[in-house]
């Protein structure tokens, strides 16, 4: 019986989405839970499984947009009884990333010459230095096309998708780490299957942007546009942090299963200080103000395919633990592209670190309707002045934007000094002084 493929519900406003990637090709086999392609809308990125073993036949290209609901293909599921009539037995494990292997009848064994020498397998060749060997690494399509363009070799790359699989975000941490001049090769053999351009191809790519990336562009420039925002900003001593989470990182990892990062010491301060300034965590609605007793806090995640601020609900009932769990637990989500609509909704205030790119200063940009954003940024050691004493601290500057509208100055500048007193001195969290 033919299994139909359709693009499932993500959320009540949503009627359509883009198919941006097929994992897999037209007549390849799959295997049950195995990913077979992504879809994007202006808010979630989804990846869809297969529901039984089968033949993938696909209905509807790349690029395509599809009406939720819609099929995009089907599944024949593969017969593995050998009383079947027709069918051919299949060995316990030969199903194999997509190919089936059938086992030779004894029929045929018997029809072929007792003397008779099965030709010797050709030499392998060797190996392009762009390392796409597909065989041995599947690469989406779309990965593949990258990997050919930067000529990169991914035989030291560990994949992060789902089953190991290399994905584009793995190619560009690659791109951004590696020194200048050693990712190219010009005089490398482009991978089997990809033209090389020629030499004289316009210096130009024009691509349609994502769903997603409309959706960006769209909240942003709507933010600037119905905001009265403004930046603030302060350092802060980072000393005893990191002396504390020095102190303790291995047996809060032995205890709780997660490491203790610096964004949980970020989003504990940010909820101390939303309580004393509550405008911060509110929102405008017409002519009303609307003042949360909870903090939901948005916690900004760079991924592939752009920037998502998946949301933690109700911080202020949370430890240092229960935050890192949840961090850790949204970006597995993003990472296997099983983030649902409800994990963006509902955010009161939202934190970024920008640090984590490199970044020394910036002004954050609101996340609308919420009237405040923390950025973080890179720690990095300075000379301060301590008790009239030059001496070098790791300092990180930070920038807290808000909505003029609702948040007077006093009261930004006030949540931003109390945020960077928790921080210096991590142990008033704890004891809510």
């Amino acid at each position: 019986m033919t299994i139909e493929i359709k693009i499932p519900s993500v959320g009540e406003s949503i009627q359509e989405a883009v198919l941006a990637e097929w994992f897999k090709q037209d007549g390849d086999s799959v295997q049950k839970d195995e990913p077979l392609f992504v879809i994007e809308t202006d808010k979630v990125t989804l990846e869809v499984a297969a529901e039984v073993d089968g033949v993938l036949k696909i209905l509807a290209a790349e690029g395509e947009t599809v009406a939720i609901g819609a099929v995009v293909g089907t599944l024949e599921p593969v017969m593995v009884s050998g009383t079947e009539k027709g069918s051919t037995p299949i060995e316990s494990g030969s199903v194999k990333a997509g190919t089936v292997e059938p086992k030779i009848s004894e029929t045929k064994k018997a029809a072929a010459p007792a003397d008779e020498k099965m030709p010797e397998p050709a030499p392998a060749q060797p190996v392009a230095p762009v390392g796409t060997d597909e065989a041995s690494i599947p690469l989406a399509p779309s990965v593949r096309r990258l990997v050919a363009e930067k000529n990169v070799d991914i035989s030291g790359i560990t994949g992060t998708g789902p089953g190991g699989r290399i994905t584009k975000g793995d190619i560009l941490l690659y791109l951004e780490s590696v020194p200048a001049g050693r990712v190219t090769n010009p005089a490398s053999p482009p991978s089997a299957g990809i033209s090389p351009k020629p030499a004289d191809a316009a210096a130009e790519i024009r691509k349609p942007m994502t769903p997603i990336r409309k959706r960006i562009a769209a909240r942003l420039l709507e933010s600037r546009q119905n905001t009265a925002m403004l930046t603030t900003f302060n350092e802060i001593d980072m000393s005893r942090a990191m002396a504390l989470r020095a102190e303790y990182k291995v047996p809060f990892e032995k205890k709780f299963g997660v490491s203790l990062g610096f964004m949980s010491f970020f989003i504990k301060a940010s909820v101390e200080a939303l309580k004393e300034i509550p405008e911060i965590n509110a929102f405008i609605d017409g002519d009303d103000i609307i003042y949360h007793q909870y903090q939901h806090i948005g916690v900004a995640i760079g991924s592939d395919r752009g920037l998502v601020v998946p949301v933690i609900r109700h911080v202020e009932k949370m430890n240092f633990a229960d935050i890192e769990q949840a961090i850790v637990d949204l970006v597995a989500k993003i990472r296997n592209n099983r983030l649902e609509l409800a994990d963006l909704e509902g955010g009161t205030f939202t934190v970024s670190n920008g640090g984590v790119y490199g970044s020394l200063l910036s002004t954050p940009i609101l996340n609308m309707p919420q009237s405040g954003i923390l950025g973080m940024h890179k720690i990095e050691k300075r000379p301060v002045v301590v008790d009239d004493n030059i001496v070098i601290r790791p300092m990180m500057y930070v920038a807290l934007s808000y909505d003029h509208r609702i948040v007077d100055g006093k009261g930004a500048v006030t949540c931003l000094k109390r945020i960077k007193e928790f921080i210096e001195n991590p142990e008033r969290m704890i004891l809510e002084v």
